[in-house]
């Protein structure tokens, strides 16, 4: 399978199975933290509801864990961003017909007669 492309992106792009092996990667990776922030959020949300101090100061520890988690997630997405732009530069270098804008959308390039 290695080789294999992707035209599935309505302008003709391709792209090589490894960058999607990577983009799979990475919304594993992101998915997998957003589970275990659904766990923290509940157990945070019992603890204080339950008013028990010890409850109460394990909280601090796990909000501080919820919020490394979020900080992962935005890094996951971020570092998500910047390969998506780049494959999509790469996989548009030989097209000579369109750029990609950083709307998403395919503009047109123009070609000046040989002044």
């Amino acid at each position: 399978m290695e080789g294999d492309t992707f035209s599935g992106l309505g302008n003709g792009t391709q792209i090589d199975n490894k960058v999607l092996q990577t983009f799979q990667k990475s919304f594993v990776q992101v998915q997998n933290i957003l589970d275990q922030n659904r766990l923290l959020i509940n157990e945070i949300n019992q603890n204080h509801e339950s008013k028990i101090p010890d409850n109460l100061s394990r909280n601090v520890g796990l909000i501080r864990e919820l919020n490394n988690n979020i900080r992962r997630v935005v890094d996951l997405y971020g570092d998500l961003s910047c390969s998506f732009t780049k494959s999509m530069e790469t996989s548009s270098e030989g097209d000579s017909g369109g750029t990609m804008k950083s709307d998403g959308k395919l503009g047109q390039k123009r070609i000046r007669s040989g002044q």
